[in-house]
C-alpha cells in the first residue's frame, strides 16, 4: 500500500516535468497517420501530409495564394465586421469572442473576397476561414459571397467561393439565417445571366452554408475527405437511430451520390479551376 501511495503522489508526478527552451510549432503531428511532420516542409506543400497525403486546412490567406497568380489579388470589404446586431451575450460576449477571432487572425471577418486572375484570367473569388470563428456565416461573410457573385455578374467573370464553415453564426441569430437566402438570391442572378459559379467544399462544409451556396456551383470540387453536410453524422445518428454508412458525409461518399462533381488534390486545384474558366469562356 505504501509503494500504491508513493505512486499516486502528485508531487512526485510534477517533479518529473522539465522544463526546455524548445520552441513550439517546429512538428506537427498528422491526425490521420500519425506521422511528425516538420511545420517548414508542411508549409511548402501546402500543409498536405506527404505520408498520407491528408489536407490539413488552411487560412484564408493561404488560400489565396495557393489558386490566384502572384501580386494580382485585389482585396474588397477588407474592414467589414459585425456591429453585434443583437448585443448578443452567452459565456462571453459577441464583442469579446469578436476581439479574439481578430487578435488570433489579424482578419476583421472570417471571410476574405476580391478579384485576381487564374493563369491570367480574371475570376471573383471569396474564401472563407475556419480558424476565425468556425468560418461561422454571419451577416458580413453573407454580404462578401453576394458581394463577389454581383462583381462576377458586373465583370461577366466567373465567381468562385471557397467554402469552409461550421454553418450559421449563433451570435447573429435570424439574421445570419437570413444569409442563407440572400446568397442564393444572387447565384440565382448569376445562373440567369449565365455567369459560371464554381464551389470549392473543403474540410469542414456543413450547416447554412452548405444548405445554401456551397452546394449551388455550376461545378461543384471538393478536397479529398472533406467533411461535407447539413448537420453532423452524430446528431443525424441521434435523430434516425441508425447507424450511418462508413465515411457519411466526406467527399468520396458524396461524390458517388452525386452530390459533388470532383475531388481534386489542392496541388492541383488552380490547374483545374483554370481548366474550368477556360471551359465556360467557350
Amino acid at each position: 500500500m505504501g509503494w500504491f501511495d508513493t505512486v499516486q503522489n502528485p508531487k512526485l508526478k510534477s517533479a518529473k516535468k522539465v522544463s526546455t527552451n524548445t520552441p513550439s510549432g517546429l512538428w506537427k503531428k498528422c491526425t490521420n497517420c500519425s506521422e511528425i511532420i516538420q511545420s517548414d516542409k508542411l508549409d511548402e506543400v501546402y500543409q498536405v501530409c506527404p505520408y498520407c497525403d491528408h489536407h490539413f486546412r488552411l487560412s484564408a490567406h493561404e488560400r489565396i495564394n495557393l489558386i490566384i497568380d502572384e501580386g494580382t489579388f485585389e482585396y474588397h470589404l477588407e474592414d467589414m465586421t459585425s456591429s453585434d446586431p443583437l448585443e448578443f451575450v452567452d459565456k462571453k460576449s459577441y464583442k469579446t469572442r469578436l476581439s479574439e477571432a481578430y487578435e488570433k487572425t489579424g482578419l476583421y471577418d472570417g471571410t476574405l473576397c476580391g478579384v485576381g486572375k487564374i493563369n491570367k484570367k480574371d475570376v471573383a473569388l471569396c474564401v472563407m476561414n475556419f480558424q476565425y470563428m468556425g468560418g461561422s456565416m454571419g451577416v458580413v461573410t453573407g454580404e462578401k459571397v453576394a458581394h463577389v457573385m454581383d462583381i462576377a455578374l458586373e465583370k461577366k467573370i466567373p465567381a468562385i467561393v471557397l467554402c469552409s464553415s461550421g454553418g450559421a453564426r449563433m451570435q447573429e441569430g435570424i439574421l445570419s439565417l437570413m444569409q442563407m437566402a440572400k446568397t442564393s438570391a444572387a447565384r440565382q442572378k448569376l445562373k440567369n445571366a449565365g455567369i459560371p459559379f464554381i464551389s470549392i467544399l473543403t474540410d469542414p462544409t456543413t450547416g447554412g452554408v452548405a444548405a445554401s451556396y456551397a452546394m449551388l456551383g455550376d461545378i461543384n470540387i471538393a478536397e479529398p475527405k472533406a467533411l461535407i453536410g447539413f448537420a453532423g453524422p452524430r446528431v443525424i445518428e441521434q435523430s434516425i437511430r441508425q447507424t450511418l454508412p462508413q465515411g457519411f458525409q466526406r467527399s468520396e461518399f458524396l461524390l458517388e451520390h452525386g452530390f459533388v462533381d470532383r475531388i481534386v488534390h489542392r496541388h492541383q486545384l488552380k490547374e483545374e479551376l483554370s481548366y474550368f474558366v477556360e471551359l465556360f469562356e467557350k
